[in-house]
């Protein structure tokens, strides 16, 4: 697939929430939502942009909040996998609609289902042009598909990660709260953890800071960002190395 002069990132994680799909909803998937989501997505895999995406199942299943009601963490935690898969489905089906080849692999075997998660293949149907769609967070509970997402970019060699949110970057405090909160347009990961900042969790950030993947946090319900930031141009807030935020 050709690409375009002035892409940034030619390999991405994108890593989509669970309650990215509700819309107004509140629960489950919003059928426009989702396609105008794959319709975004497809617009920039035609750039020649080598796309993985991680989603989340909050819109269907939490297993933290299951947790704290009393049941199993682990059990709920696998219930949450399952729903991840749940939306992959969907959204690989939104994609195909728009003309995109797609392969959905799952951390937990359901061959019926889906592929296995294998790097290898996976990183090769990235080479033919296909989008994959990770699903079953990392195949074990107590974690979160934030790490997923993490881990699934440095497997992948992916040249960012890039966390789609419903806020427009980083705030030092809670924007919904504080009127005058202040939003960095970079970030160190270093700061990130230091400060307790609700990015992605610790175990994501330091596995991207580890492996120096710049995490790009930006507001999903904006048309037209994903574009944006792969173009180089920054909606949100970029996490990177260095001792100082620029």
């Amino acid at each position: 697939m050709p690409a375009i002069d002035g892409i940034k990132y030619r390999r991405i994680l994108l890593k989509l929430s669970g309650e990215a799909l509700m819309g107004e909803r509140g629960y489950g998937i919003e059928p426009r939502v989702i396609e105008e989501i794959a319709t975004e997505v497809a617009e920039v895999h035609r750039l020649g942009v080598e796309i993985a995406l991680v989603i989340g199942g909050g819109n269907i299943f939490r297993g933290v909040s299951a947790s704290a009601q009393g049941m199993n963490r682990a059990t709920a935690d696998y219930m949450g996998m399952l729903a991840t898969v749940m939306n992959a489905l969907a959204l690989q089906q939104a994609l195909e609609k728009c003309g995109v080849a797609t392969r959905v692999q799952t951390a937990i075997d359901m061959k019926e289902v889906a592929e296995p998660y294998i790097r290898r293949r996976a990183i090769r149907h990235l080479e033919k042009g296909r989008i994959v769609i990770f699903a079953a967070g990392t195949g074990l509970p107590f974690f979160t598909t934030d790490t997923a997402a993490a881990l699934r970019g440095v497997e992948i060699d992916a040249d960012v990660l890039m966390k789609a949110t419903k806020v427009d970057g980083i705030y030092a405090t809670d924007p919904a709260i504080d009127p005058n909160a202040v939003k960095y347009e970079r970030i160190t990961f270093t700061e990130v953890l230091r400060d307790n900042l609700k990015v992605m969790d610790a175990t994501a950030v330091s596995l991207a800071r580890e492996h120096n993947i710049p995490i790009v946090v930006f507001n999903l319900r904006k048309s037209g960002n994903i574009r944006k930031n792969i173009l180089g141009e920054t909606t949100g807030t970029v996490v990177e190395g260095g001792d100082h935020a620029e």
